[in-house]
């Protein structure tokens, strides 16, 4: 009894044996060779971008405003605590370098010591002039005074002396009249130059109190707190020490609300036409690979601009998170497959599955019963990985993956009509 089992042991494994030699020496394949099937179900078609996070929400820490007012266009950050500081409202942040402001300081302090000193010469200058003014009118009043005692004694003078005394004293008058004339244009003239000088003196002052309150502001603190995240300019690069900023824009850092965070992300000419409003996002995140987030596109921008990193045109789009964590930080890049179409109900194999001959027909190589037949299929719609087939396959076919040893005495099965 024992020996009639072993021998049909034996027997069975024989035939096991030879089936495995036929399979594999009319297939070419090996025991390494590795498979895929054909699956059917909704198929995506997305477009991969990487992007950064950033905060929806936040607020700017400003350098002072009032820089291109007082003459200063650009000042470097000289000092500046690290990213991701977790400050309070009135904290420290950083500070601006002083040293064009400290030179004009030192400029407007000596324009305004100019102007004080211009100012008391044109006091001086006014006193002086209308005093001469007075003095001159005085003496002609005695003058005139003079001329009419002279009239008044020449009663019995003969007429052509009278005429001539009336003469003098009408003489006097009207060089009198003339004095005080000169006298209110002198002192117009002389409390007008006063005033230009005391105005530029004021506006002086201005200038120099205005740049001395400036100065203050040139030590950064916290308008609320957060957690502090340095400023990026328009090609990506960070406000860090010895940048520096501008006065149309003089940002040092951001307090983002982490509440609520989008990815940027620049998507070539190419692909933005696929890209829409309202469309899904699977997201991925460097630093966590093993976290799945979602979000959905939330805008596309119109005009292209120039990516600072090499000759090509990009798009901005934003993409929302549609989800809350806690890992989730300025900063971090994230990978972003937007889904631009899915197609229900299809097949599809990976990529890797699709041969090309030089007539431009499409193959594969399918493993049926027990051997591979290298069979014509006709491709759809691809994605970063699969494709579709729309015709030579059905669901669960069994697909090899790498090309057969034999594949080139291996005749093109047609696709039936």
């Amino acid at each position: 009894m024992k020996h009639k089992k072993k021998i049909i042991f034996i027997s069975i494994g024989l035939i096991l044996a030879l089936g495995t030699w036929l399979y594999f020496k009319n297939s070419g394949t090996g025991k390494n060779d590795l498979f895929a099937q054909v699956k059917k179900g909704d198929f995506e078609i997305t477009v991969f971008v990487a992007g950064e996070l950033e905060a929806k929400n936040s607020v700017s820490i400003m350098g002072p405003q009032e820089l291109q007012g007082l003459g200063i266009y650009q000042v470097k950050i000289s000092d500046l605590i690290p990213e991701g500081s977790v400050v309070k409202k009135g904290d420290y942040i950083g500070e601006l370098d002083k040293s064009e402001l400290a030179s004009k300081l030192k400029d407007a302090n000596n324009d305004v010591q100019k102007y004080q000193t211009q100012l008391e010469q044109a006091k001086l200058d006014t006193a002086l002039t209308l005093r001469q003014a007075r003095d001159e009118i005085l003496n002609l009043e005695f003058s005139v005074e003079e001329k009419k005692l002279t009239l008044e004694q020449s009663t019995y003078e003969p007429p052509a002396t009278i005429k001539q005394i009336k003469m003098d004293m009408e003489k006097a008058i009207r060089g009198l009249d003339q004095a005080k004339k000169n006298y209110l244009l002198k002192k117009n003239q002389m409390v007008a130059k006063t005033q230009e000088v005391l105005v530029s003196l004021q506006r002086m002052q201005d200038k120099y109190e205005a740049m001395l309150a400036l100065e203050a502001k040139f030590t950064i603190t916290a308008p609320e707190g957060g957690m502090l995240i340095y400023y990026r300019d328009w090609d990506g690069d960070k406000r860090i020490v010895g940048s520096t900023i501008h006065a149309w824009n003089p940002a040092v850092a951001t307090l983002p609300d982490l509440t609520k965070m989008i990815s940027k992300t620049y998507v070539n000419e190419v692909d933005i036409r696929k890209i829409k409003q309202k469309q899904k996002v699977s997201i991925s995140l460097d630093a966590y690979p093993e976290k799945k987030l979602t979000g959905v596109v939330s805008t596309v921008a119109n005009i292209g601009e120039q990516n600072p990193k090499n000759d090509s045109k990009v798009f901005e789009v934003i993409i929302e998170m549609t989800q809350k964590d806690s890992v989730l930080l300025p900063a971090m890049t994230t990978g972003n497959n937007v889904i631009v179409d899915v197609i229900k109900n299809v097949l599809s194999v990976p990529l890797e599955c699709i041969h090309t001959d030089e007539k431009n027909n499409s193959y594969v190589f399918l493993s049926e019963n027990f051997s591979v037949v290298k069979k014509q299929v006709k491709p759809g719609k691809t994605n970063e990985n699969f494709v579709i087939i729309e015709k030579g396959l059905a669901e669960n076919d069994k697909l090899l993956l790498s090309t057969p040893e034999n594949a080139a005495d291996m005749k093109l099965v047609p696709l039936s009509k």
